[in-house]
């Protein structure tokens, strides 16, 4: 009996997971040497170092369905409590821990109920928020960042995007992402990424009228 062929949407699903891999095995490099005091240097996800934000990459990592429920139970529905629960679990006893648990995650595909595009999204904006405030540049590759993009676009269903851009046109100035309509707001697809999931700092890294109305946004929903 032959296979059948791969569907089209198999087929972009596997292109995500190579992406993560790709992602995380990279995030995992650029901290490989990482001082071990800069560990504690405040990431851009607010309340959380950067060692923080890996352990939180790795719960994201290891919890399928079935355990994500069993933790929203367990936390009585308190997602935020459900989030810092997991991020304990996964911090290890000091960063050199934190980082080979990070490393062991790097080729799995478990993941919460949430499509495989979030988990991308989760891997780029998170590697983001641990990169920036160490000065660490990283250039992703311009269809997975626009990949990126276009999720973000249109959902608010892991962080608030779709609302925090009403109103605005962005525009990418290294690739073919643009969306919506009003006071433009032009830049690197990833400072436009950041700056749709609410990280301030990347509103430097973009032009037009509607940047302002983008950096006021940001923090909020």
């Amino acid at each position: 009996m032959t296979e059948p062929e791969p569907t089209s949407e198999r087929i972009r699903e596997a292109e995500v997971w190579a992406s993560i891999r790709t992602e995380r095995a990279a995030l995992a490099a650029d901290l490989e040497k990482l001082a071990d005091d800069r560990w504690t240097t405040p990431s851009l996800c607010r309340g959380l170092t950067v060692r923080e934000v890996l352990a939180h990459l790795t719960a994201g990592a290891s919890l399928n369905t079935v355990r994500w429920l069993a933790g929203v139970l367990r936390c009585r529905f308190d997602f935020d409590r459900q989030v810092a629960l997991r991020l304990a679990e996964q911090l290890g006893a000091d960063a050199a821990e934190t980082l080979e648990r990070f490393r062991r995650v790097v080729p799995c595909t478990t993941k919460p109920p949430l499509p495989a595009i979030a988990m991308l999204g989760e891997t780029l904006v998170h590697g983001e928020d641990i990169r920036r405030p160490l000065g660490i540049r990283h250039a992703y590759p311009t269809d997975v960042v626009t990949r990126v993009a276009e999720y973000y676009q249109g959902s608010d269903m892991v962080v608030v995007a779709k609302k925090r851009i009403e109103g605005l046109r962005l525009t990418a100035v290294d690739g073919p992402f643009t969306t919506g309509s009003g006071p433009v707001v032009s830049g690197p697809t990833t400072a436009l990424v950041m700056a749709m999931t609410g990280r301030a700092a990347y509103c430097d890294d973009l032009e037009g009228d509607g940047v302002q109305i983008l950096r006021g946004r940001c923090g909020t929903g």
